[in-house]
């Protein structure tokens, strides 16, 4: 589990194809990587992926063919978002956030407000439903609260420190990011949906 809080920018730096996938090399930046361990779970860009390696201040991931068939930025060099899988004993900072991607939406804009930034992006229809004025939704690894949601199409509110220390700053109209919806209205969907039969 994750908090959507971002601790690093790092960067893909080489690509091995695998089998059956992708093996990455990613270079942590600012990540401390003191405690962590082969098998530990990182948040690349919103994607829960495991490290099977370790040297220096880099690491590597093993990405799954069905991982890349949904999910976007993990298949070129670049700038990822990081954050290391929470312990229970952490703050709560962001949202409940799994690392399961649900799918990738569009942005539509990505515009200065005054200090802030409203970023707008259209989300896969099937998802619409997910999300809720004032709910959380994670773009690209960023725990954020949506501001206005109108079908598919939703509006957040970012504050300069956001822009400053993760990805979402690249962003420009027809960019895809990955999305994870809040955890609790999946499983209110499911609850209802075994209650009313």
């Amino acid at each position: 589990m994750f908090t959507g809080i971002v601790a690093a920018t790092g960067k893909i730096t080489h690509i091995t194809p695998l089998e059956k996938g992708l093996r990455l090399t990613v270079d942590a930046g600012a990540l401390d990587l003191a405690d962590v361990a082969i098998g530990d779970s990182i948040s690349h860009n919103g994607v829960c992926l495991t490290v099977v390696a370790l040297s220096g201040n880099s690491f590597n991931v093993d990405v799954s063919q069905e991982t890349l068939s949904c999910t976007v930025g993990l298949d070129a060099p670049g700038e990822v978002n990081l954050e290391k899988a929470m312990r229970l004993s952490d703050r709560l900072g962001g949202h409940l956030v799994s690392g399961h991607v649900d799918g990738v939406g569009e942005v539509v804009s990505f515009q200065p407000v005054g200090e802030s930034h409203e970023l707008v992006i259209r989300a896969p229809a099937e998802l619409a439903k997910y999300i809720s004025r004032k709910g959380s939704i994670t773009v690209n690894g960023v725990s954020l609260t949506t501001n206005s949601v109108d079908g598919a199409v939703f509006s957040i509110n970012l504050i300069p420190h956001t822009v400053a220390v993760t990805t979402l700053k690249h962003l420009t109209a027809g960019s895809p990011v990955n999305l994870e919806v809040d955890l609790l209205a999946r499983y209110v969907e499911r609850m209802l949906g075994v209650a009313g039969r």
